[in-house]
């Protein structure tokens, strides 16, 4: 069921072109996506939490909005996926006006 309490997972950020690997999401992510890796290992992100936000930083800088993942969560070939929020920063600050 859901959790009536606020969830978080560290996760690390896996190079995009061993993301794009034939072993992993083969081609499928683009420049705008960032794959990531659950600390500890084995840990991924639900279902239920896409369109979460992606945190970085000490003053706690939204990243991205996580998108997708492999339907067996903990797959490693398949990690989670977010949208780059840096990459559309500009769509954001014009649409917000």
């Amino acid at each position: 069921g859901l959790s009536p309490t606020l969830q978080e997972l560290e996760v690390t950020v896996v190079d995009a072109r061993m993301c794009n690997n034939s072993r992993f999401w083969n081609g499928g992510i683009a420049p705008t996506m960032i794959c990531l890796q659950g600390r500890p290992r084995g840990s991924a992100p639900a279902k239920g939490d896409s369109g979460g936000p992606l945190v970085c930083g000490k003053r706690a800088a939204v990243a991205g909005v996580l998108s997708f993942t492999s339907p067996a969560l903990t797959d490693p070939l398949k990690p989670p996926v977010a949208t780059s929020a840096v990459k559309h920063r500009k769509w954001i600050r014009k649409t917000l006006r």
